[in-house]
């Protein structure tokens, strides 16, 4: 019997926020990498690497060190964002307003953003199915962020309330 573990043995569940953190990285390497497959099978014309060329000089943004430094900012990228809809949209219940949000972001990369990088041609010349995978990706991408968020606060909001009955 002097061996039953006490409830302060176990390890402690994630703050909301450090898993705001980790679903923000995961999802923007992971999406990423989806994008750089995507792209490496001929789906888009947009590769990952976009993302260094208004701010790195060489040859080496185009290999592979380039490739794996891209989806490490997307992914830090990806935090900022999880963040946002944290702050914004973690009360709204259902995938909907991950796949507005997946579309927001496009929008914002493809319109306002798109005369930073270079690399990424103005909307309406780019290829129907780079447009197709890209919105896609975009979505899927949301609903990630937007349920795995929402998820853990109603999971919380229903742990609160069993605490306080």
């Amino acid at each position: 019997m002097a061996n039953i573990l006490k409830t302060d043995d176990y390890p402690k569940p994630m703050s909301f926020p450090v898993m705001v953190f980790w679903t923000g990285l995961f999802g923007g390497v992971f999406w990423g990498f989806i994008g750089y497959l995507a792209n490496y099978l001929s789906f888009t014309e947009i590769h990952p690497n976009v993302i260094l060329e208004p701010w790195a000089f060489g040859d080496w943004k185009t290999q592979w060190q380039g490739t794996l430094i891209s989806l490490l900012i997307l992914g830090i990228i990806s935090v900022v964002a999880a963040f946002i809809y944290y702050f914004v949209l973690r009360k709204l219940k259902g995938f909907w307003f991950g796949i507005i949000y997946g579309l927001i972001l496009y929008l914002l990369v493809f319109f306002v953003l798109n005369p930073v990088f270079p690399g990424i041609k103005p909307f309406f010349d780019l290829s129907r199915d780079t447009i197709i995978t890209s919105i896609c990706i975009y979505i899927v991408y949301g609903i990630f962020i937007g349920y795995s968020i929402n998820y853990e606060y109603q999971n919380n909001i229903a742990q609160e309330n069993e605490a306080s009955s």
